[in-house]
């Protein structure tokens, strides 16, 4: 019935029918066509629902007759039988699932039952237990009662007969007890002496009011007095061993000797040999100037043994037999924190001298060379006052001690920053005695990029071979190398940005001086000297910056956390300096052009001039100043870009064709415009030229800027004179000659062009009688000259 059903609905809507009898479901035909099916859709929208409301299968309201009605309204039969089957297997899935949970969790159920189970047992057995041990306990202590109110009677008259007893032992004891102290002391029995006085000294002071036991007080005390006189004389001779002095302080603390006066004078004997050698250390340095003229006598690993070995050792010794003597024996714990004050003081006051002497000899090490031995030095001074901080861990000595050693690394990392500055300013002095020195026959002078190479090198590797100098400071072998500062701030802070930062930016300051316009390094430095230094700044910025602080890195395993400069910070810092010198190379090279063409232009009288002939050797000399620098440049910089160049650019003609317009009215009745209201109109409409712009690091952009600075400087000199007829003439005669040749430097031919149109044209404006010179006759003397 389905089937049919389904057939007629398909033949109601019309659906054509296939050969061999058989009709497509509508749906089908539908997908085959490429258009919607609205019996799918409405199927999935009603399998959706509304959200919260009673058609949305998953929601609270959820009413499932409006649902039905819903699908049968919106659903052919077809898709109510698939959405049928679909509910069935879901409905199936779940009850699967639902078992299997079941059946997993079936024997946790058990187990849970059975362990509840067992509990409820073990707890009504441990009451029973405990309720059995209560009555026990309650008649054991009612049969303890019983015994002791039968035996008191007997226990009270035991005691009083004990203590009789005991009190005539002590009593024949105090008797007998001179006649036992001398015994002792004919037979040097000093320990049981002083145990037979204690035990007897607190009843004879208590009954010393009575005649008997005060003659026995009196003759125990002069025993002891003159015991305790035999044992200072064997206590200050000091030849004893350590046990017999041992014996000695405790004997003498046990007969109430005063244990300050024993410290004071154990550490008094101790103080006059460690001051002997004291003094012998400090007259191997000797005095400041003395030793400074000579140097010292021995190197400071030597230094360093003897004290390590002499001194150093003696004091260990003392500190661990004053402490056997009065600290850790048994019987001084009421002066142990006395005598360990004393100690400690004792110790701290001698080693501050000592370290004095110590830090004296490190400040002698002036070299910047292998600090091999300073280092070594530096290592056995350290390890050795580890074995005195675990002898007495309350003194400084050992803090202090790790202190002078990283003082002593900060002052070589600070002498090994001067060195690479002084390095480096005395390559720069060789660089200028290089290029000041005369060219001797045939020798020829290194090149600037030789210049280059060489102190580039020679830097460079003087920075390694300082790296590889202050590496010995973390070396493995060393013992103060695992202390928190030689592992993090020695690294970061000291050699990184003490030592290698703060010599590039010292590196990029001393250029930066040579751009000072007074002093002497900036008023004496030839301008080669300032292309060289600001291509070595520029190669920092590029590469070595990055390469040095990646080798330091590596090498002392700077952490990325430590607060270090970053190296795009040095790396501006170079490329600011860079730009700098370039920039005031070419402010130098354009001054010392612009000179020539101001006297050139001062010098003579434009008015009265002859009749030009020639090009005037000043320019000859400009364009030949031009060719030298531009060959300079090109042996540090790139050439860089130009803009295309126009095919007749050296025969280019501004005097009559595009002059002629602008001054011609100058001397023409007629002419019906103010010449310098049409003058300043057309540079209203020009590019304005800035003449001090920042230069690019290329030939092409050093070459406009000092090209610019001249013919600025000309064109300003120009218009401050009054020209006649050949005066006018010899400039359009000069900026042809310059136009023949500028225009091939610069980056853009037009900005040699504008610049001489205007001197020409201000010569013009100057100018008394303003004839020009033919074009013709311009060529035929430039080629001539």
């Amino acid at each position: 019935m389905a089937a049919a059903a389904a057939a007629a609905a398909a033949q109601a809507e019309g659906d054509p029918e296939p050969p061999g009898g058989k009709r497509r479901p509508h749906g089908m035909l539908k997908l085959y066509y490429g258009l919607p099916d609205p019996a799918g859709e409405a199927l999935a929208d009603a399998a959706r629902g509304d959200l919260g409301g009673p058609i949305d299968i998953n929601g609270p309201h959820f009413d499932p007759e409006i649902y039905l009605t819903k699908l049968r309204k919106e659903c052919p039969l077809a898709q109510l039988m698939d959405c049928e089957t679909d509910m069935v297997k879901q409905i199936r899935a779940l009850d699967s699932d639902m078992q299997t949970l079941v059946y997993e969790n079936y024997n946790k159920f058990i187990s849970a039952t059975d362990t509840i189970r067992k509990m409820k047992n073990d707890f009504k057995k441990m009451e029973d237990e405990m309720d059995c041990l209560a009555a026990n306990m309650a008649v054991i202590t009612e049969f303890s009662a019983r015994i002791s109110g039968t035996l008191q009677d007997q226990h009270e008259q035991i005691t009083k007969l004990s203590g009789v007893h005991a009190l005539l032992r002590k009593l024949q004891f105090l008797f007998e007890l001179p006649a036992r102290l001398t015994k002792c002391v004919e037979l040097a029995a000093y320990g049981q002496a002083v145990r037979y006085y204690s035990k007897a000294r607190c009843i004879l002071h208590q009954y010393q009011h009575m005649p008997s036991f005060r003659g026995i007080q009196d003759d125990c005390q002069k025993i002891m007095a003159d015991l305790a006189q035999k044992l200072r004389e064997k206590f200050r001779d000091g030849g004893s061993g350590a046990k017999d002095l041992a014996e000695c302080v405790e004997l003498l603390l046990q007969l109430g000797e005063p244990a300050e006066e024993l410290c004071d004078e154990f550490l008094s004997h101790a103080h006059c040999r460690l001051e002997t050698e004291l003094q012998t250390l400090e007259a191997e340095l000797g005095d400041g100037p003395c030793l400074m003229a000579s140097g010292p006598a021995t190197d400071i690993l030597e230094f360093t043994d003897r004290g390590c070995n002499s001194f150093v050792s003696n004091i260990c010794l003392v500190i661990a037999s004053y402490q056997e003597l009065f600290i850790h024996r048994e019987g001084t714990q009421g002066i142990a924190r006395m005598a360990h004050d004393k100690l400690v003081a004792f110790v701290d006051g001698l080693m501050g001298r000592y370290f004095a002497l110590v830090e004296r000899r490190i400040q002698l090490e002036k070299g910047v060379g292998d600090n091999s031995l300073l280092v070594r030095a530096l290592d056995r001074f350290h390890r050795r006052l580890q074995a005195l901080a675990k002898l007495l861990p309350a003194s400084r000595a050992a803090a202090e001690g790790t202190e002078i050693v990283v003082r002593a690394a900060k002052e070589r990392i600070r002498q090994y920053l001067q060195a690479l500055e002084s390095f480096y300013l005395d390559c720069l002095t060789d660089v200028r005695q290089s290029l000041a020195a005369p060219r001797l026959v045939g020798k020829e002078n290194p090149s600037l990029a030789e210049l280059l190479g060489t102190i580039s090198a020679s830097i460079l590797n003087q920075i390694k071979s300082v790296l590889t100098y202050v590496h010995l400071f973390t070396a493995k072998d060393i013992n103060f190398s695992n202390k928190p500062y030689f592992k993090g701030e020695f690294c970061s802070q000291g050699v990184r940005e003490g030592l290698v930062v703060s010599f590039i930016k010292s590196l990029c300051q001393i250029a930066r001086q040579f751009c000072e316009s007074s002093g002497d390094k900036g008023g004496s430095s030839p301008p080669a000297l300032l292309l060289l230094l600001s291509r070595l700044c520029l190669d920092y910025e590029t590469a070595t910056i990055s390469y040095i602080l990646t080798l330091t890195d590596e090498q002392f395993l700077v952490q990325d956390h430590s607060p270090v400069t970053p190296v795009t910070v040095l790396c501006t810092e170079a490329r600011e300096a860079a730009q700098k010198l370039l920039n005031h190379y070419v402010k130098v090279q354009g001054l010392i052009i612009s000179q020539m063409l101001r006297k050139s232009v001062e010098t003579r009288d434009w008015i009265s001039t002859i009749e030009p002939r020639n090009v005037r050797a000043v320019m000859k000399r400009v364009v030949e100043d031009a060719t030298s620098i531009d060959v300079q440049v090109g042996l540090l910089y790139e050439e860089g870009v130009r803009k295309a160049q126009s095919s007749d650019s050296s025969k280019r003609t501004f005097s009559v064709s595009r002059q002629q317009g602008r001054y011609a009215p100058s001397y023409t009745p007629s002419a019906p415009m103010d010449t310098n209201l049409l003058s300043n109109i057309q540079k209203l409409f020009s590019e304005r030229i800035d003449i001090f712009s920042p230069v690019e690091f290329n030939k092409v952009s050093v070459l406009t800027g000092i090209i610019k600075i001249s013919l600025k400087t000309f064109l300003e000199c120009v218009r401050l004179r009054t020209f006649g007829r050949f005066g006018l003439q010899q400039i359009q005669v000069d900026c042809y000659y310059l136009q023949l040749y500028l225009w091939r430097f610069v980056s853009d031919e037009n900005l040699v062009h504008f610049l001489l149109d205007e001197i020409v044209g201000s010569t013009a404006h100057r100018c008394l009688d303003p004839v020009p010179m033919e074009q013709s006759v311009i060529e035929v003397i430039c080629e001539r000259g």
